[in-house]
């Protein structure tokens, strides 16, 4: 993990550091999106802003975002990388979130195809990752693995950072809200109803307040 990071010079920046930034790097798509909207409001955009009015993060303030944030993870060399990592703070406490930036692309492969032929390190580190996200029990192999290790990165940064809150988003520029079922089945696993627009409070993990929400983007930052 680099311990040093270069704030962005405009949405160029967050390109350079794509996996593929040719082939990842195209109107309509989320990473596109994603960067638009979050440089042009520099801190939280409106619709993130709404997702927190009413709950315990109302009045959230920005103090920095991360793009393209890689977790460290056992039992294999690739991190979960975020779309966007964010630290935050309301009153005198801080929280961590991770951002999953969406338009039409789907969240990847599922629990069950990713761990088919498991090897001793996917074992390892499904095992951690379940421990981070607060269910220890049986996860059905429907669920996209994307997710789990996505809500994992938040929780693992919250406590890296001492933060009391871990906040998983998805940010979708959708304007039909494409998977979305994949999103409220895994909020289901924690007894909880997903709501688009809506901030769930999930559980506490070791100590750490997990939540969840869907944000719809702006169809202007689709162009």
């Amino acid at each position: 993990m680099h311990k040093f990071y270069i704030p962005t010079t405009g949405v160029q920046s967050w390109r350079s550091l794509l996996a593929d930034p040719v082939k990842h790097w195209k109107a309509g798509y989320s990473a596109k999106a994603l960067a638009e909207c979050w440089e042009t409001a520099q801190g939280f955009p409106e619709e993130i802003a709404e997702l927190f009015k009413g709950t315990d993060l109302a009045g959230a303030e920005f103090l920095l975002g991360i793009p393209e944030h890689k977790v460290p993870l056992p039992g294999g060399s690739r991190e979960s990388q975020n779309d966007l990592f964010v630290l935050g703070k309301v009153g005198n406490e801080l929280f961590s979130m991770a951002v999953e930036g969406k338009v039409n692309e789907p969240f990847g492969p599922t629990l069950g195809e990713w761990f088919v032929n498991a090897s001793h390190g996917k074992v390892t580190r499904l095992k951690y990752l379940k421990q981070n996200i607060g269910l220890l029990g049986h996860i059905d192999s429907s669920i996209r693995y994307q997710l789990i290790h996505r809500t994992a990165s938040a929780v693992i940064e919250a406590k890296r950072f001492c933060a009391s809150k871990a906040v998983m988003i998805v940010h979708s520029f959708s304007q039909e809200s494409l998977w979305f079922d994949d999103y409220a089945a895994f909020v289901d696993l924690y007894g909880k109803p997903a709501v688009l627009g809506k901030l769930v409070k999930a559980c506490d993990v070791e100590g750490v307040e997990l939540y969840f929400g869907w944000a719809k983007g702006e169809q202007r930052f689709l162009g």
